[in-house]
């Protein structure tokens, strides 16, 4: 009932028949209230709300904040009532739909989720849209990063957290072999092993690799691969040994220069805000010398700075 009576508050001076008729509010939106239900609730309370509101009113709470809200303000308060894996599926069909592909946002998504939450969004995905999220990776990319992509959004890779040594050594040859040994690079070992092995177990194969080939495995992908291909396989490196610090630094991106990269932004708020976002903002003032909240407040401002700084908690 504590859910039910919060979904019924969250336009503080609404008219209940009001609403739910479509009528017009003759006192506007309560965007205080809104920022501080949507973001101290964790998102399975978030989803609660949502069933609760439904069933008070007879439509979609995200269609009337969609109706009362606008700009980034409105697109980050629709996030944070939308269910994780068709928040994920949707961002996936906004990175590949229209003239370009985004595909750092592709490599970003598929690079840091569970196989368990890639089997979620694939099947979020097919309900949304009705069409298989491969297909659709299938027809908006092209060649080894495809194979790769493709690999990824199969959620295959092991979640183990045992480690196998024997299967390190032999991965590392193989890489080696793969790559730094031979005229040419054979890319789908590269994609086999870096897309289907646990974390744990990869990041013991990168240390055996450095042994046989003297080599960081990020300095041998740089060296025998290239374009999207090449960004996916270091992303990849990079979550495997820290994936907070990958993010931190995807966030200092979206963050930096004249203009902010709302759509990185939002989501990764969002996503990983039940997740890592405290070793995120570790991270992200270990490497840039200032705090993730102080970026977001010199760069956001209204309603839409006030509610990324209650996602993020805290200024380090």
């Amino acid at each position: 009932m504590i859910i039910a009576h919060y979904s019924l508050k969250l336009w503080g001076s609404r008219d209940p028949m009001a609403s739910a008729s479509g009528v017009a509010r003759t006192t506007g939106t309560d965007e205080k209230m809104l920022i501080s239900i949507l973001t101290e609730r964790s998102n399975a309370q978030r989803q609660l709300i949502v069933k609760e509101y439904q069933a008070a009113y007879g439509k979609e709470l995200k269609d009337d904040l969609k109706g009362d809200l606008s700009g980034h303000f409105e697109h980050l308060m629709v996030a944070l009532v939308t269910p994780p894996a068709v928040f994920d599926a949707k961002q996936l069909k906004k990175s590949m739909k229209g003239a370009g592909t985004n595909e750092d946002a592709l490599t970003e998504i598929l690079t840091t989720r569970t196989s368990r939450q890639m089997k979620e969004i694939s099947q979020a995905y097919y309900t949304v849209y009705k069409k298989s999220l491969g297909d659709d990776i299938s027809s908006e990319t092209s060649g080894d990063f495809r194979k790769a992509l493709l690999t990824l959004a199969d959620g295959r890779r092991d979640e183990s957290l045992k480690v196998d040594e024997h299967l390190a050594k032999k991965d590392a040859q193989i890489l080696y072999k793969a790559g730094e040994n031979r005229w040419g690079t054979d890319e789908d070992k590269f994609t086999e092993i870096l897309c289907l092995r646990s974390f744990p177990q990869l990041k013991l194969t990168f240390d055996e690799y450095r042994n046989i080939s003297q080599k960081d495995i990020v300095d041998s992908i740089k060296g025998e691969l290239s374009g999207h291909f090449e960004d996916l396989l270091l992303a990849i490196v990079h979550c495997v040994r820290n994936t907070p610090a990958f993010l931190a630094e995807r966030l200092h991106r979206a963050l930096k220069g004249a203009g902010t990269d709302e759509f990185t932004l939002n989501r990764i708020m969002v996503s990983r805000s039940e997740i890592d976002l405290l070793d995120i903002r570790i991270e992200f003032k270990k490497h840039y010398g200032y705090s993730l909240y102080s970026a977001i407040k010199s760069d956001t401002s209204g309603d839409y700075e006030i509610t990324l700084l209650k996602i993020c908690g805290g200024d380090d």
